[in-house]
């Protein structure tokens, strides 16, 4: 029997996901066709962390049709204040599982599929190449220089995202061009790494973690909703392919400005003529090439040292509880930190401050003095120049700095 005129074709969708994405179908420029194309569409995301969450929870939101994560670090009690997908009861589970069970409440609709191994040079390739995008949301450059050179082997857009402090910053690497308006013969290629623009990395002790330098909970969210929304214009052809770095400063007024971003590099061992990175992925040690692994600066608080140059927590306390020969105790976490705990009769004279001028913590020679941090790392520094610059007498610094005094001493003491 033919089919009667009056009978509409399928619906391309299931019929209750125009309701659900009716908002943002009925935009001009998305459509019927933008949905299916996410629908359709795979992303990966590399962090569920700070910047992982709320780009997951949007992404699954939006209805991308399979949602990969990869993380291998376990939800912490510090996790909570920024990603927002983790909760109480999930902390010591790991993170892409915990993320995985809150997308499925979310959108359940969404094919999720979570990896709790640590993404290496030796399984990157294997891990994203299934997918069409892949968002960079982590905090450490050997992943970066990683998850760049990968994209660029495997000819996928890269949206990497970073957040600490009060500051933020947003680019898609390897973002592929629109053609030229005028009509080019010539094919429109991709946008640059992030090798090319920072061919060599900083040494790691310059690259400061949130856990050192802190970081706003809602500006991890401001860039991690910033790498969705990229996601999903690239997805739907809604991107005006022109590669661009976007900085975002929370204080800053006004809060977002863009950059605009030079070509690829001929020379780049990653994208360029030659591109040499690439073919040798599997082989790269990105840890190596970056310095070697971020300092512990746990451990390095709590290597013991000489008896004449540093102190264990509970003899500092039998010092403090001899009141006819109280020491003198220098604080040199930042003013902040001092602010919120310390102990008590301590005087604050931040670090930075003493290296410039040791003489502002300076006291009389017979005055016994112990110097005290965060970790017991800045301490030491603060110690040598204590006697670099003449100090005498009797002066150390307290081994795992006030952590160690909480866990040996104090347990009311916060540790943040």
């Amino acid at each position: 029997m033919p089919a009667s005129p009056f009978v509409e074709p399928a619906p391309q969708l299931p019929l209750e996901d125009y309701r659900r994405y009716g908002r943002q179908m009925i935009l001009d420029g998305f459509g019927l066709g933008g949905q299916i194309k996410l629908h359709q569409a795979s992303v990966v995301v590399v962090g569920a962390g700070g910047l992982g969450c709320p780009a997951l929870q949007y992404l699954a939101a939006a209805g991308i049709g399979t949602i990969g994560i990869v993380d291998h670090d376990t939800v912490e009690m510090s996790n909570l204040q920024r990603q927002v997908l983790h909760t109480e009861a999930r902390v010591g589970v790991p993170k892409a599982l915990s993320a995985a069970e809150a997308i499925k409440q979310l959108n359940s609709r969404v094919k999720v599929k979570p990896v709790t191994d640590a993404l290496t040079a030796a399984n990157a390739l294997e891990l994203l190449a299934p997918y069409d995008l892949i968002l960079d949301c982590t905090d450490n450059l050997p992943t970066r220089y990683l998850l760049s050179d990968t994209a660029v082997r495997l000819g996928k857009p890269l949206v990497s995202g970073a957040a600490q402090q009060f500051e933020g910053q947003l680019c898609t690497y390897n973002l592929p061009l629109k053609s030229d308006p005028a009509g080019s013969a010539e094919e429109p290629g991709r946008g640059p790494c992030f090798r090319c623009l920072f061919p060599k990395p900083p040494a790691p002790e310059m690259a400061g973690s949130c856990e050192e330098l802190g970081v706003l909970g809602a500006v991890t969210g401001v860039i991690g909703n910033l790498q969705a929304l990229e996601a999903v214009k690239i997805l739907t052809g809604l991107y005006d392919g022109k590669p661009s770095l976007l900085m975002f400063s929370a204080l800053g007024m006004p809060p977002f400005r863009s950059v605009k971003l030079r070509s690829r590099r001929a020379a780049c061992p990653a994208c360029g003529v030659e591109g040499e990175t690439v073919g040798k992925i599997e082989e790269t040690d990105y840890v190596a090439f970056c310095g070697g692994e971020r300092p512990d600066w746990v451990a390095r608080g709590l290597v013991e040292g000489t008896e004449d140059s540093r102190i264990r927590a509970k003899e500092l306390k039998m010092a403090l509880d001899d009141a006819e020969r109280r020491p003198r105790i220098l604080d040199v976490r930042p003013r902040t930190e001092f602010g919120i705990c310390h102990i008590p009769g301590s005087t604050n004279v931040p670090i930075k401050e003493l290296l410039s001028n040791p003489d502002a913590g300076w006291t009389a020679d017979e005055e016994t003095v112990y110097v005290v941090c965060r970790l017991g790392n800045d301490s030491q520094l603060a110690v040598d120049a204590l006697r670099n610059a003449g100090r005498k007498g009797v002066v150390k610094d307290l081994v795992g700095g006030l952590r160690a005094w909480a866990q040996e001493v104090d347990e009311s003491f916060p540790i943040y």
